[in-house]
Parts: structure tokens; C-alpha cells; sequence
């Protein structure tokens, strides 16, 4: 099974008000008043005024995103993390193996970042995306991680964040569905 992520994870309501005016702008809800905006080349070219453009190459340390930032797409964001952390994450996934890139903009700053890992074998709170969010203000809880917490396992790719956010569906929605099947498996059957 594969997993793919391109997007800006920040509070629900700054994401609402600086993405209102935008026609490709998707919000998705997650846990925590945060939300997802799922980063399409439909809405890079809407911001940018250009089509976005992709690294050629695997991401690495060095570089270590797949979306090649332009310097308008960075200047929106760092912008907005004026009013409160901003992070834009990257995943990919395949058969196990994969790799995770995360940069926090913090009061108009890089404040976390850019952190890429190919590898992920140390603690689970220390890899990219978990680090983000640590730094946006994600709290522990239920969930193994931050990742898990907010709900960014919910989707496996842009295309189920896209629908999601259309569709309107809480980060709970999936939990409310198998509550409610559990509920109904454990009801006693009538005998026949």
C-alpha cells in the first residue's frame, strides 16, 4: 500500500481566512483545530502564477522536497506564519519503504527545517512530520504519535485529502464509522 503527502498543515481557522479567495483551495479537517491544504499543482499555479515545478531526482537531506519551492509559494507562507506556525509536509510510501520532509515557518521565519529522512529508524517524536507538528502545537493523546493524533493517516494520498475536504468529513469521521460497526457486530443476533 502506498501513501503520499503534499500539503500545509496549519490552525483551521488561519488556513480558512488566507485561503478564502483562492479557487483550488481544499481544506480538509483534522484533530486539534488544525486543518490540511492539500498542495495541487492547480493551486501552486494559482498562487505563483506559474506552473509548479518537481525535482527531477529522489529528494534528499539536501534537498529535500519533491515540490520545488517558488519564491512566491515561500513568501505566501511565511507570511501567513505571521499569524501562527505554518508547516508544509512531505511524505512518500511504498511497500514500507519511504521518506518524510518537513519545514515549520514560525513569526515570518524558517523556525524548524527543512528535515528530511529516508531511513526513519530513531524515535518516532524525532522524524520530520512529527517534529512539525510538535512545533505547530499539536498535543499528545490517544494516537502513537502527532501524525496519528491529528489524523494525517486518514487519507493515503491528495486525492482522498481533496475529497475529504470536500465532503466536509471531520478527522473523526472514520473513528465514528468503526465505533458504529463495532456497536453493531457486538449486538446479539436472533437465533434462527
Amino acid at each position: 500500500m502506498s501513501y503520499q503527502l503534499s500539503a500545509v498543515v496549519a490552525d483551521a481557522d488561519l488556513l480558512r481566512e488566507q485561503t478564502a479567495d483562492l479557487d483550488h483551495a481544499v481544506l480538509a479537517a483534522l484533530r486539534q483545530d488544525f486543518a490540511l491544504l492539500p498542495v495541487t499543482p492547480q493551486l501552486v499555479e494559482e498562487i505563483t502564477g506559474t506552473p509548479p515545478d518537481f525535482a527531477t531526482v529522489d529528494p534528499t537531506a539536501e534537498h529535500p522536497f519533491h515540490l520545488l519551492f517558488p519564491p512566491s509559494f515561500t513568501e505566501l507562507l511565511r507570511g501567513w506564519s505571521g499569524l501562527g506556525p505554518v508547516a508544509y509536509l512531505e511524505a512518500e510510501f511504498r511497500g514500507g519503504a519511504g521518506r518524510q520532509a518537513a519545514v515549520v515557518w514560525l513569526g515570518g521565519e524558517v523556525g524548524f527545517g527543512p528535515v528530511f529522512d529516508d531511513v526513519l529508524d530513531g524515535p518516532r517524536v524525532d522524524w520530520p512530520i512529527n517534529a512539525a507538528l510538535h512545533r505547530l502545537g499539536v498535543e499528545p493523546g490517544r494516537w502513537i504519535d502527532p501524525f496519528a493524533e491529528v489524523g494525517l493517516h486518514l487519507e493515503r494520498n491528495t486525492a482522498g485529502w481533496l475529497a475529504h475536504g470536500r465532503r466536509g468529513l471531520s478527522a473523526d469521521y472514520w473513528d465514528d464509522l468503526a465505533e458504529r460497526w463495532e456497536e453493531e457486530e457486538s449486538r446479539p443476533r436472533p437465533a434462527t
